[in-house]
């Protein structure tokens, strides 16, 4: 589901974009002025949410990029396996099974409560509280 549409020069660092329905958070983003007879420049250095992939484009100001809808929750760890963890909503209480990020894979424990992250109905562990 998306949120809003944004250019490519509305795009600073920190803001989430979908590019090929995956979503990467914006690390830079260098504009270039206008030309006499041309519209500006964006260089665009992302980062992947899921994948940790890093993409660099080279698109016109006026491209328009999707921003998704990210739901943020808090939810206490019940069990870690390889990569993945189940974990119980703090809201819900409802329990589920989710992947592990890896910036973070080894910090995630049981007992500890975690921020999860659902976009676009994948649902991650991004950050241990």
């Amino acid at each position: 589901m998306v949120l809003k549409i944004i250019e490519a020069t509305q795009a600073k660092p920190g803001a989430m974009i979908l590019i090929e329905n995956e979503p990467y958070i914006v690390k830079s983003n260098d504009i270039s002025k206008s030309g006499k007879h041309g519209a500006s420049k964006c260089r665009i250095q992302t980062s992947g949410v899921f994948n940790g992939k890093k993409k660099i484009l080279a698109v016109p100001g006026s491209e328009r990029f999707d921003v998704p809808n990210v739901d943020k929750r808090r939810a206490q760890v019940l069990s870690v396996g390889e990569g993945s963890a189940s974990v119980m909503d703090l809201e819900s209480y409802e329990t589920i099974d989710v992947q592990i990020n890896e910036d973070v894979n080894g910090e995630v424990a049981v007992e500890k409560q975690v921020e999860l992250w659902d976009i676009e109905g994948i649902k991650m562990i991004m950050r241990v509280l």
